[in-house]
């Protein structure tokens, strides 16, 4: 199974807006990292959030920016087509 490593921090719309969607996928594990928590987090992050990680094995995929009315089968088949290779590191 593959995971996702969203980063976000408290009262994000579009963090929130994402995270919902991704939990409805069930081929993924999805976990949530407070950038507020960690002070690298902080500083990587903070003008970027909602930041998407997916993580197969050892390697760890930067995913596009998604757009946020981007519905959850569109995210489930983008995810899919970075999970296989197929994916464009420039599409949305």
């Amino acid at each position: 199974m593959s995971h996702l490593i969203l980063y976000s921090k408290p009262g994000c719309h579009l963090c929130e807006g994402l995270q919902e969607k991704l939990a409805t996928l069930r081929e993924f594990t999805l976990e949530v990292r407070d950038i507020t928590s960690r002070e690298d987090w902080w500083q990587a992050y903070q003008y970027e959030i909602p930041v998407l990680y997916l993580v197969i094995g050892t390697q760890v995929i930067s995913v596009p920016r998604l757009s946020p009315r981007a519905s959850v089968t569109h995210i489930r088949q983008r995810l899919q087509e970075l999970a296989k290779g197929t994916g464009s590191a420039a599409a949305n």
